[in-house]
């Protein structure tokens, strides 16, 4: 897999989980993908071609997120398990406190245990109505997401990995808070944070430096999504309840209204903001892919990462 990890996830389990924890510690740098689970038998046959096309970079390990107020729940797992199965890949089971029961979760992290899925991102996930939304925890499930990495510790050896938030989760009252927040979930147990999307260095470098002054040495990996049209603004606005700032969509804006100038400049954009990450010592790079590879391609090979050598 991606850098220090064994080139057979299902030869031993335990030493991936235990792999994905050294390499970070040791300070690797990990680069992985994040899927969104398909609504349809076709959507499903187009993810499956895009992993099939991404698994050749060898990334240290890939992701399928739940649908919206934690639907597709059922479908992401059958995903992940077999992602673990069929491929080289290291998946990372994605597990969120929404509209579950603690004996729903329960299942769940023993059906990716049975996989040999040993890593795990725990979250507590958005509202049914969406990032903003009013948070309601199930009547006998968790509140927080330090609480589903202490369950996920309770029940086995699992390499955890949790959320960031480096332009303000939508309900905290400022980045102190989140840090805090950030900070107890590693006291809990967490071995890793991924963050949000986000656009700017200096949202990432301040909520680190935050992160530091209190005490912690957690990785945070910085989230990147790609805009490669003027219409995804907007949604992917609403869908990770951030706004796009102004200078990216001056720049898509600038590219005129040819589609392949367009998508070359978002291209640009996040290929020049993910290596100004590495550059601020980011401990690797999570994309956000849409569930197409293009993009992601594109953007690994203006950085040199198709290039990395991969040690078996």
């Amino acid at each position: 897999m991606g850098l220090d990890l064994p080139s057979s996830p299902r030869a031993s389990a335990p030493s991936v989980q235990a792999s994905l924890r050294d390499l970070l510690e040791s300070g690797g740098r990990s680069y992985s993908f994040e899927f969104f689970p398909p609504r349809d038998d076709a959507g499903e046959a187009a993810l499956w071609g895009a992993i099939r096309r991404l698994e050749r970079l060898q990334p240290t390990f890939v992701s399928v997120t739940y649908g919206a107020g934690g639907t597709t729940r059922d479908r992401t797992v059958r995903i992940t398990e077999r992602i673990a199965r069929d491929t080289t890949l290291t998946p990372v089971g994605h597990l969120t406190c929404v509209s579950a029961s603690v004996a729903e979760v329960r299942r769940v992290i023993g059906q990716y245990a049975d996989a040999g899925v040993s890593n795990v991102l725990a979250l507590r996930g958005d509202p049914p109505d969406g990032p903003g939304g009013t948070w309601t925890p199930h009547a006998h499930g968790l509140d927080h997401a330090d609480e589903l990495v202490t369950l996920l510790r309770q029940m086995g050896s699992f390499c955890v990995g949790v959320a960031a938030f480096p332009e303000k989760h939508p309900e905290s009252v400022d980045l102190d808070h989140d840090a805090r927040v950030l900070v107890a979930k590693e006291a809990a147990g967490a071995d890793f944070a991924i963050t949000q999307m986000f656009f700017g260095v200096e949202a990432y470098t301040d909520l680190v430096d935050k992160v530091r002054g209190l005490g912690s040495d957690l990785p945070v990996i910085p989230g990147l999504m790609p805009i490669t049209s003027v219409a995804q603004i907007e949604r992917v606005a609403g869908l990770v309840g951030a706004a796009v700032p102004e200078w990216v969509v001056d720049r898509l804006h600038a590219a005129g209204d040819d589609p392949a100038r367009v998508r070359a400049t978002g291209i640009a954009i996040a290929t020049e903001q993910a290596r100004d990450l590495l550059d601020a010592g980011a401990p690797g790079l999570h994309f956000y892919t849409l569930n197409r590879s293009t993009a992601t391609l594109e953007i690994y090979q203006g950085l040199g990462l198709d290039r990395r050598t991969v040690s078996a």
